[in-house]
């Protein structure tokens, strides 16, 4: 036999062993790579008895080392782009219908809060910090705010039943 016909059916035998374990596209690339191994580090052995089991013993290290490569890279486990959903980042219907809800439910508890509660509500939507907020309100010390601040909110909590979400 001549050596071309042995090399092609040695790479056929060992791609189909690779094939089996790991699949077609690395098999080949490994075939070729066990191919070039024994062409450089074995010119000498040309027997197809002595080749064969060279070969796929050559193929097995090239294998573990493709496995151990794909695992620490993460491709073993990775999933085609393609086959991946996109996520759609609008809000869902009942999402929004309950949050335009919650928001009818505030405005409602807020108008029943006295004139200062509203004001400091007003104030610190507008990003005002206490100090601000005790300079224009004309307080005598930042703990008045601070009190007026908690007892205004457990009113509004109050209003709006206990929870910010509606029961059930």
């Amino acid at each position: 036999m001549a050596d071309e016909q042995i090399l092609r059916q040695l790479r056929e035998r060992i791609a189909s062993f690779a094939t089996s374990h790991i699949g077609r596209d690395a098999a080949e690339d490994l075939a070729q790579e066990v191919l070039l191994v024994i062409h450089e580090k074995y010119p000498a052995i040309s027997e197809p008895a002595e080749l064969l089991p060279l070969a796929f013993q050559i193929m097995r290290f090239k294998m573990q080392a493709w496995r151990r490569k794909t695992i620490r890279r993460g491709e073993y486990e990775a999933v085609d782009v393609a086959e991946m959903p996109l996520p759609d980042h609008r809000p869902d219907p009942a999402m929004l219908a309950e949050r335009e809800e919650t928001k009818e439910r505030l405005a409602r508890a807020l108008q029943g809060l006295g004139e200062r509660c509203r004001e400091l509500f007003r104030l610190k939507l507008q990003g005002r910090s206490f100090q601000e907020i005790q300079s224009r309100m004309g307080a005598n010390s930042i703990n008045t705010i601070y009190t007026w601040d908690a007892r205004c909110r457990k009113q509004l909590m109050e209003a709006m039943g206990g929870r910010w979400e509606r029961e059930q």
